[in-house]
Parts: C-alpha cells; sequence; structure tokens
C-alpha cells in the first residue's frame, strides 16, 4: 500500500480521503518539524504533505527515496526547492483559488483596524481609560475617496478591489503585465507604475507572489516615497517587504501605520515591532476559516490521489 507522510495534521476531511486509500503517517505533534526530521521521516513515503513553514529544500528532496509527490497545504510555494523537485521527478501541487476570499477579507479587517485603531481602542478601554466620549478620541481616517493601490491583480488583488469598491474608494492597481483595456473598464480599475501608485495611495495593499523579483519589491526607497498618511497592509509573503526599512519608518512615524499578517523572517517578528502602537500584527491567518482549510485538506488530498493514480493533479506548480 502507497505512504504518505503528513508534515503538520491538516483537517479531517483531507485526511480521511487519504486514509481510505493509504498508509498515513501525520506529524501529530504541535511543533514544525526540521527539516532533517522531515527528510528521515518521509524519504519512504510516496506523497508528502506539507506547510510553508516546511523547508524543503536540495538537500532533503535528495533523500526521497520513493516520493512522487509533494503536496503543499498552501497556495505559495516558495518553501520547496522547484527546481530540485523538478530535477527529480517529482511533482509538485498546491492549493490556490480555495483562500482568495478569506484571504481578501482578513486584508480589508486589516486595512480597518489600522486606520479605525480597532486594536489599540480595545487595549484603552481594556486597560480602564475609556471615560466617555470626546471629539479627538482616537480618531482614524475614513475609507470613503481613498485610493487603495493594489500591488499585483491576481485572484486576492481582485477580490481585494472589488470590496474596496464597495467601500467607495477608488483603487488602482500595478502588476507586470498590465490588463487590457477592456478589462480595466469592467473592473473599473486603473494603472499605475509602482513608484506612482506607491507615492499617491491612500493605502497600499500587497498580493504578489514572492520571488527573486519580488523580494524587497517595496524597499527603503519606495517606502520613503509613501505619503506621510499612508498605510501599508501586507498579506502577501514577508519578504516582499524590506521589513527593517519599514519598521524605521513606523517608529519615525514617517508613514501613519502598517497591518502584518506575514513577516520577513516568520515566525520571527521584530521586537521594535512589537511595542509600536500604529501597526496590528497577526499570526498569518489569512486562509483562517473553517471553510478555507478543510477545502485546503481536500485539494491536498485529490492533488496526492491523482499523482498517485497516475493522473494529472488538479493543482500541479511543476
Amino acid at each position: 500500500m502507497p505512504r504518505v507522510f503528513v508534515a503538520y495534521k491538516i483537517p479531517d476531511a483531507g485526511l480521511a480521503m487519504l486514509r481510505s486509500r493509504y498508509d498515513v503517517e501525520v506529524n501529530t505533534e504541535e511543533r514544525f518539524l526540521s527539516k532533517e526530521e522531515i527528510a528521515q521521516r518521509a524519504k519512504d513515503s510516496d506523497a508528502v504533505v506539507t506547510l510553508l513553514a516546511d523547508r524543503i529544500d536540495k538537500e532533503v528532496i535528495s533523500q526521497f527515496e520513493k516520493v512522487k509527490v509533494i503536496a503543499n497545504y498552501a497556495v505559495g510555494y516558495d518553501n520547496i526547492d522547484i527546481e530540485a523537485a523538478k530535477e527529480k521527478g517529482i511533482v509538485v501541487t498546491n492549493t490556490p483559488g480555495v483562500l482568495t476570499d478569506a484571504t481578501a477579507d482578513l486584508t480589508m479587517a486589516l486595512l480597518l483596524a489600522v486606520v479605525r485603531r480597532v486594536v489599540e481602542a480595545d487595549r484603552f478601554v481594556r486597560k480602564g481609560l475609556f471615560e466617555g466620549w470626546k471629539p479627538e478620541l482616537l480618531l482614524g481616517f475614513s475609507l470613503q475617496g481613498k485610493q487603495l493601490g493594489v500591488v499585483g491583480l491576481g485572484r486576492i488583488g481582485k477580490a481585494v478591489a472589488l470590496r474596496a469598491k464597495a467601500f467607495g474608494m477608488r483603487v488602482v492597481y500595478y502588476k507586470r503585465h498590465r490588463l487590457d483595456e477592456e478589462a480595466e473598464k469592467k473592473l473599473e480599475l486603473s494603472f499605475m507604475e509602482l513608484d506612482e501608485l506607491v507615492s499617491t495611495s491612500d493605502f497600499i495593499s500587497l498580493h504578489v507572489p514572492l520571488t527573486p523579483e519580488t523580494h524587497h519589491l517595496i524597499d527603503r526607497r519606495r517606502i520613503g516615497m509613501m505619503k506621510p498618511t499612508a498605510v501599508l497592509i501586507n498579506t502577501a509573503r514577508g519578504a516582499v517587504v524590506d521589513e527593517k526599512a519599514l519598521v524605521e519608518a513606523l517608529k519615525e512615524r514617517r508613514i501613519w501605520g502598517a497591518g502584518f499578517d506575514v513577516y520577513e523572517f516568520e515566525p520571527h517578528v521584530p521586537e521594535d515591532l512589537l511595542e509600536l502602537d500604529n501597526v496590528v500584527l497577526l499570526p498569518h491567518i489569512g486562509s483562517a476559516t473553517i471553510e478555507t482549510r478543510e477545502k485546503m485538506s481536500v485539494m491536498v488530498a485529490e492533488n496526492v490521489i491523482a499523482v498517485l493514480e497516475g493522473r494529472e493533479p488538479p493543482n500541479r506548480v511543476v
């Protein structure tokens, strides 16, 4: 019977599908395994299910003796050495599409939390500081009429743009390959080159994958171009932003605020960031709805089953 190793427990819906067909071993510990542990425990498996936190590099892949598929429980796959997998003939899959709405919802939640100072206000009440309504207590910004710059216009970027329109915002976007005129008109979006978008937007939301080209796409220079009232939201990948430069700008109040769901050296969060009151910090929960995470587990199982049955998986990366 084929063997499947699951590096960290995923929701039962997908596990049940796998267990009905294969010998499944699941890491049930409340910790992520080291890459050495994954290599050792998965080397004789036919399939491996991984999370973004699992570093599947060339050294690990070289020890996979029977593995036919690495099924990543995520839309991103920068934790996997794609070229090494390709060289060894191992299929890599992901779980795209299913987390679009959940991540777009969280993006708007982060934006609202930052501009309306929701977390700061919650702490204010809990500390017993609320003495009654005051005209200038915890003032923030309205969304209506403001410009939202969406960087990256894939599924999630488009879903965020749609939500922003419902809040009465003006939406501009940047992507490497501009949409055609008809598509822009249908979506009611305007294209801007990145520098112009960064320097003119009230709020900026990042939705690009992490690649060599997008590493530090929002660098020190572009952070310096932002309005002093600008808010940056990152639900994409931490390293898309030069985190050190951003923290400096936030500390010096050169920009108004930021919302993080991802971090450059995740799960490490800089101490300076933890001390700031103009940021909202989340633990990478963009897709964290019950419905989304269950569907992701089903997609993982469908990908594994397809490969082990000799069929094309629904979500092949390579």
